[in-house]
């Protein structure tokens, strides 16, 4: 069938695209072997963050004693797990989404797309081919580490945590990044024994080392059990409960959660056949979001971050592509991202070491959320750290850790992306009494 425009993965991005050219009047396929929506809205952000929303109400009722009266909080999983079912997956159908596809004029196709010719995507034994183009966002699956008895054993990844209808007794994470620090503490909140496992010597360790520290403090009070330093040598399973063996010892639990990060596939979707090394971690894209003469990718494949927020931001870029619009290219200087755990740490652009080793004569602006007066009523805990390009007089990264720290962020993600001057931001009004007056205090502290 010839086509106008066939895009391969129906995640957050694909789905933008695609239902956007279709409403341009193009004549567009729409191809995903799983869910129209893709990771987000079903194993993902919108999920986990109702479980996040509902361990943060436990955690403000135990936090009523000693400050406004006294409470007793007896957690529930079952209304947890009835809402993600009833109000976010629709329990794991898309038909609503396919529907809303199709409503634009699209026509959604289920089943494994592979590019199998410049121009050409088959999908079983219907063969495509695009006049104008092809878009790739087939997203990223979780990475399970070949640790010696793992496979074969009941271990759950984030879809199955997402999934559960049940908190277990007792957790193992196999991972401290931004996934299993936030299921760790859900799971714990909801009464459930959990150990983490993290082979570098920091949690959160693509953070500042400032965050990692944080959790590991917040962690150890709300009693959660965080091994450091050393990977998982061996798996074993007897049936009711998991055994992991590390460099210095055991630990066991009745469940195991393996959160080691994502992993793209890019031989299963066939780009060699257009002159691209299918063995590369991410797909190759310029700043237009082009990988090959009349090929776009986005979102987790072409890897910029597994978020959200950067697949839409590749889904306009691919648009004005396609349609002949004029628009900036693609840049990463001021990427946002949010670890959704209580403090919760949101960062922007560069780590002060990223920023050390990119040659930068790096100032550091650092300063407790307690700094605040508001951080000092809320007692949160937190920082706000400042990494300035001295030389340009202009910030380059910036961490808000603590209570909305995400949103907190917002003011540090405009100052990088525009690049406002360092002096300009000393001579800001900051609304009193705010969270985000830490950031003032921060900037003082540049040296």
């Amino acid at each position: 069938r010839e086509v106008d425009v066939v895009v391969v993965g129906m995640g957050p991005g694909g789905e933008e695209v695609a239902g956007k050219l279709a409403l341009a009047g193009l004549d567009v396929i729409g191809i995903d072997q799983r869910l129209v929506g893709g990771e987000c809205p079903y194993w993902g952000c919108v999920p986990s963050k109702m479980m996040i929303r509902a361990d943060d109400l436990l955690a403000e009722g135990r936090r009523i004693n000693g400050m406004a009266g006294s409470a007793t909080v007896n957690p529930d999983w079952a209304p947890v797990a009835k809402r993600i079912r009833d109000e976010a997956t629709d329990n794991w159908d898309d038909k609503v989404a396919v529907d809303r596809f199709e409503g634009k004029g699209g026509h959604f196709v289920r089943g494994h797309g592979r590019v199998t010719a410049p121009g050409e995507v088959t999908v079983g034994d219907q063969v495509f081919r695009a006049g104008k183009g092809i878009v790739l966002g087939t997203g990223s699956q979780p990475a399970v580490p070949p640790i010696p008895g793992l496979a074969g054993t009941p271990f759950w990844t984030n879809h199955e945590a997402i999934e559960t209808t049940e908190v277990p007794e007792s957790l193992l994470i196999l991972g401290g990044g931004a996934i299993g620090v936030e299921l760790a503490q859900v799971f714990s909140r909801f009464g459930a024994r959990v150990t983490v496992v993290e082979g570098s010597p920091r949690l959160i360790p693509m953070e500042e080392p400032e965050s990692g520290a944080l959790l590991l403090k917040v962690f150890t009070d709300e009693g959660i059990d965080v091994r450091l330093g050393g990977h998982a040598q061996q798996v074993s399973y007897d049936g009711r409960q998991f055994t992991v063996t590390l460099p210095d010892g055991e630990v066991s639990g009745a469940q195991l959660l393996v959160a080691t990060g994502r992993k793209v596939d890019l031989k299963s979707l066939g780009v060699a056949s257009i002159g691209i090394d299918e063995t590369l971690r991410a797909l190759p894209v310029d700043d237009r979001m082009r990988a090959a003469e009349g090929v776009w990718g986005l979102g987790d494949l072409v890897g910029k971050g597994a978020f959200t927020h950067v697949s839409m931001y590749h889904s306009a870029i691919v648009l004005r592509e396609i349609l002949g619009q004029d628009g900036p290219p693609a840049s990463y200087e001021a990427l946002p991202r949010v670890t959704f755990t209580d403090p919760e740490i949101g960062s922007v652009g560069m780590t002060e070491q990223q920023a050390r080793d990119a040659g930068l004569n790096v100032r550091v602006g650092l300063t407790p959320i307690g700094s605040s007066t508001r951080g000092w009523i809320h007692r949160g805990e937190g920082h706000i750290k400042l990494i300035e390009d001295a030389d340009r007089g202009v910030l380059v990264g910036g961490t808000s850790a603590g209570p909305m720290g995400g949103e907190v962020l917002s003011a540090l993600v405009v100052a990088i992306h525009a690049a406002v001057p360092t002096d300009t931001l000393k001579s800001m009004i900051y609304a009193y009494p705010t969270f985000h007056r830490a950031i003032e205090a921060a900037l003082a502290e540049l040296k």
